[in-house]
């Protein structure tokens, strides 16, 4: 054979941990030669590429070192080899290589600080286009329960939980062994250097920050410049940023808060409960504070005090041809002309609603009801400043109608008055 076969040719990406493949049954030239013990490595950065097994044999016989071009099939069941002959791979890996069972399983997990996060309990690898690779480090209790055999334990007790089941660092997160090792003592610790922190742009940096536990980034946040945390900060998903800045110390976040325009804080600091934001605010001078409070207040306020009321409606059983002769003479005395609203008019309930190019486009003696999205998206009178803000961002209209629980509508808020409330995005 010319090439390697994965165990099912239907999937183009198989994974596996590494205590469930040691021990597998190594075959060739269909005689039984050992059971697989290890993998030597080689680190890529992202990924660590296996470069060769690590085979122990049976009665005492030398162990061999196959190279990982010589697989012909990798499996849970069973890995065959291609050999001419064991003899040639009698062989114990050299002092520099690094073997993946001693590099990392069972090793403590240290941030970039020497302090203890988590042991390490299992190696996730992925098979890719006749290659295996290291991928991920698994840290999950899950994987602890798992590796003992006791999966269906851990399924039990998790309730199949993602959350918990995934608790993974993926490998590029891990720095490099030394070199010259023949059997690894160390701890292993995250690949987040001080040195690169500074040059990760704050987006990118957020994104790692996302894939950590809360100690983790607050060491990470340890090592960075007032400014480049703070721009870090913004950049974080809402969750994350309120755990953050939670387990921050709140002259910490005081500092990183100050960094930020009023708006920009305002913005921040909405995630967080108000009495978390009430002693971020004492540690800020008056006048920033009173801005960002002003700021806070003015986000809060409710839609329905701001909706305008001059907008197209037309019954259900109007035409496309009766609207566009009635348009230009309504048009005149309306501010909000973007949309066609639909409206039942014994209820007032808006059932739809047109843009004004599928108007254009659309037969002239088609029904509104019949032409009309009866997926409105809206806001409720409740719904604040910021929530528009928010929907606008998301959905991209140009015009939000404001309707009450029953449907009725109730106004609309253009996409321009909430952008000249300065205040929301200063």
């Amino acid at each position: 054979m010319n090439s390697m076969i994965s165990a099912d040719k239907s999937i183009k990406e198989q994974t596996y941990f590494l205590t469930e493949i040691i021990g597998t049954r190594t075959v060739s030239n269909n005689k039984r030669i050992g059971k697989l013990f290890d993998f030597l490595i080689i680190d890529r950065d992202k990924i660590a590429e296996v470069t060769h097994l690590c085979v122990a044999r049976p009665f005492g016989e030398k162990n061999l070192l196959i190279p990982w071009e010589r697989v012909r099939l990798f499996g849970l069941k069973e890995i065959v080899v291609e050999l001419e002959g064991v003899e040639k791979y009698e062989q114990e890996p050299p002092e520099s290589a690094v073997l993946l069972k001693d590099y990392i399983l069972d090793k403590k997990v240290l941030d970039i600080g020497g302090r203890e996060v988590e042991l390490v309990y299992d190696v996730k690898m992925a098979l890719r286009n006749n290659k295996l690779y290291v991928i991920d480090v698994d840290l999950s209790r899950y994987g602890l329960l798992r590796r003992v055999g006791l999966k269906w334990l851990a399924d039990f007790i998790y309730g199949l939980a993602d959350r918990i089941r995934s608790q993974t660092i993926a490998w590029n997160y891990v720095q490099q062994l030394p070199e010259q090792i023949s059997s690894f003592k160390g701890d292993l610790k995250l690949k987040v250097l001080k040195e690169r922190l500074a040059e990760m742009p704050p987006v990118d940096l957020a994104d790692v920050l996302e894939e950590l536990d809360p100690e983790q980034r607050v060491a990470i946040f340890d090592e960075l410049d007032t400014e480049h945390a703070s721009d870090t900060l913004e950049e974080l998903d809402p969750k994350v940023q309120r755990d953050m800045i939670a387990t921050l110390k709140k002259e910490r976040a005081a500092q990183l808060i100050n960094e930020m325009t009023p708006g920009q804080a305002a913005d921040t600091l909405s995630v967080l409960p108000w009495w978390e934001v009430k002693s971020i605010l004492k540690l800020l001078s008056n006048e920033n504070a009173a801005k960002i409070q002003a700021i806070l207040e003015q986000q809060e306020e409710k839609v329905i005090n701001f909706a305008v009321l001059d907008y197209l409606q037309f019954p259900p059983d109007t035409t496309v041809e009766q609207v566009r002769r009635r348009f230009q003479r309504l048009a005149k005395k309306k501010e909000v002309i973007a949309y066609i609203y639909v409206v039942d008019p014994q209820s007032g309930i808006l059932v739809g609603v047109i843009d004004l190019k599928e108007l254009l486009r659309a037969e002239a003696e088609a029904l509104l009801s019949d032409i009309m999205s009866s997926r409105v998206i809206s806001l409720k009178p409740e719904s604040t400043l910021k929530e528009a803000s928010e929907m606008f961002a998301r959905y991209g209209f140009r015009v939000l109608p404001i309707r009450d629980e029953s449907g009725k509508m109730l106004g609309v808020i253009p996409y321009r008055d909430v952008m000249n409330l300065k205040h929301l995005f200063i």
